[in-house]
């Protein structure tokens, strides 16, 4: 009985969790954890666009400035969750990624990623001037 209601409150505190991110987030996010990613992939555990996109994986460093794009994945308008991205670079444990919201605006050719940095084209997600993401450590 006693794991019975254990496995029920996990259960139950998922689906509030959810139902909490998706409630206080109709405002667009990115959220992830510090994982492996040996495997050659990043994967944001939920992200909410409010039209369909990117996720976007940069490098960055202490100074929480995107750098180069490696790895991007896409995402459809709405709640996305579990959104992995294959990386196009080693990633060596202790590196930090930047995982951000990019929109699919001002390129020519809708669904396919045409971002360089600094460049217009698909480029990053704003709210009040801040960027739509987090940052992960890698394992």
């Amino acid at each position: 009985m006693k794991k019975t209601l254990t496995a029920a409150a996990v259960i139950a505190a998922g689906l509030l969790a959810t139902q909490a991110f998706a409630a206080s987030h109709g405002a667009m996010a990115v959220m992830g954890e510090d994982q492996d990613v040996s495997g050659g992939t990043v994967t944001a555990s939920q992200i909410m666009a409010a039209a369909n996109g990117w996720l976007v994986v940069h490098r960055t460093d202490a100074d929480m400035k995107p750098g180069p794009v490696v790895g991007h994945a896409p995402l459809k308008a709405g709640e996305n969750s579990d959104v992995t991205a294959i990386l196009t670079e080693q990633v060596e444990s202790g590196e930090m990624l930047m995982l951000m919201l990019h929109g699919e605006d001002g390129g020519t050719r809708t669904g396919i990623f045409e971002y360089t940095l600094g460049a217009k084209e698909d480029g990053p997600v704003r709210v009040d001037g801040k960027l739509v993401m987090t940052v992960i450590t890698a394992k």
